[in-house]
């Protein structure tokens, strides 16, 4: 099983109190408390924690981004790909992702993409995703076409890489009377796709019928392995067969020279499933962006919001694991022996979790728990 590092840089660079007088961190939040003399540092420190990563033997450096929100500074998913291009050596670059409903030029983020790839020297893994309601507010862009507009994206940009230009597109949601791109990825046909989830019946499917990677974020066992089915159910209408290197899962990890510690910088992780998730439904859900059959899934699926869930229950059901090496290699083993993956990611900075701490975390994943999960 292969290990993927991942960090949100988070700018959690403000009293608590103050966020706690808004509905949300998520787009009400007002950006007066964003610190530009801080937000410097910790980007360099985000991105030398990376390159640890890629140094310590991570099979891949997952990128992300956010917008509107101290929860996810990192505002564009393939400028810091082409940082890491640069500084890496070794590491897939997994774009995990681009938020493709909102784009409008699909064009523009073929060329990118292509561009990150060919300076990795063919490392990167691009990842599609849906977004959450907030980036289409953020984006004004209508959530009713969520999925149409996800669906011609991806369409396009897959064009783009594999059609001779020029050609014209003239779809329902983008038109285009000449593309051309001259910038084309390393990879062939085109870079390996990705795509995760936590609620979409209709995406699983949609990802096993193309015989994309597909990742569940931070959700039960139980509801992976409905997902995963849902996945199966796609891909065998596809004529696809589905092994582990085509599933992945998302949790927050940490380790520490000790138990006591690691536990204490896993409550960092809280965080991530409390404040930042609170707010109107609307934010994250508007109405007409998902399916009635998604949203009683999704309804099924957080029948406990993990904002309700303890520190302590969080670690028992594997949202976060945090522990010795030896411990969080077990855990790791055991996620793998449940859901039967051959990736797994790794959230494994967050909210105030300091660079001496994250940067020894990272170590003790390379020096014990990655040689040890190769030799199980």
């Amino acid at each position: 099983m292969k290990l993927y590092y991942f960090s949100e840089m988070p700018h959690h660079e403000y009293p608590d109190a103050e966020g706690d007088k808004y509905p949300s961190l998520r787009l009400a939040f007002p950006n007066t408390f964003f610190s530009p003399e801080i937000a410097r540092r910790n980007y360099q420190r985000y991105l030398d924690e990376y390159d640890f990563a890629d140094q310590a033997g991570f099979a891949g450096l997952m990128i992300n981004e956010h917008h509107s929100t101290p929860s996810c500074v990192n505002v564009s998913a393939n400028m810091t790909a082409g940082i890491l291009a640069r500084t890496t050596k070794r590491a897939k670059l997994l774009i995990l992702g681009n938020i493709l409903p909102i784009q409008d030029n699909p064009v523009q983020m073929a060329e990118q993409i292509a561009m990150a790839d060919l300076i990795s020297g063919g490392r990167v893994l691009s990842g599609f995703v849906r977004g959450v309601g907030v980036e289409s507010w953020w984006a004004n862009s209508n959530p009713v076409h969520n999925r149409e507009r996800f669906e011609e994206c991806h369409d396009l940009i897959l064009k783009c890489w594999t059609t001779p230009g020029p050609f014209r597109w003239e779809g329902r949601h983008y038109h285009f009377r000449h593309v051309n791109p001259w910038c084309l990825p390393l990879q062939k046909p085109h870079p390996p796709i990705w795509v995760p989830g936590t609620a979409s019946p209709e995406t699983a499917v949609w990802a096993g019928r193309m015989g994309y990677t597909y990742v569940p974020f931070l959700v039960s066992f139980d509801v992976a392995r409905e997902l995963f089915d849902f996945y199966r159910q796609g891909a065998a209408e596809a004529g696809r067969t589905v092994t582990p290197d085509t599933l992945g899962f998302l949790i927050c990890a940490v380790t520490a020279d000790t138990k006591a510690r690691a536990l204490e910088a896993g409550r960092h992780f809280v965080w991530r499933m409390g404040p930042t998730l609170r707010g109107p439904v609307d934010y994250f859900s508007p109405v007409g962006m998902r399916s009635r059959a998604a949203s009683q899934f999704a309804l099924r699926a957080r029948s406990v919001s993990l904002s309700k869930m303890s520190y302590e229950e969080l670690v028992d059901n594997y949202y976060i694991v945090a522990g010795t090496p030896d411990e969080v290699a077990e855990r790791f083993a055991h996620v793998q022996k449940e859901l039967g993956i051959g990736h797994l990611l790794l959230e494994a900075q967050e909210s105030r979790m300091d660079h001496p701490t994250t940067m020894r975390s990272i170590e003790l994943m390379g020096k014990s728990v990655i040689p040890a999960l190769a030799s199980a």
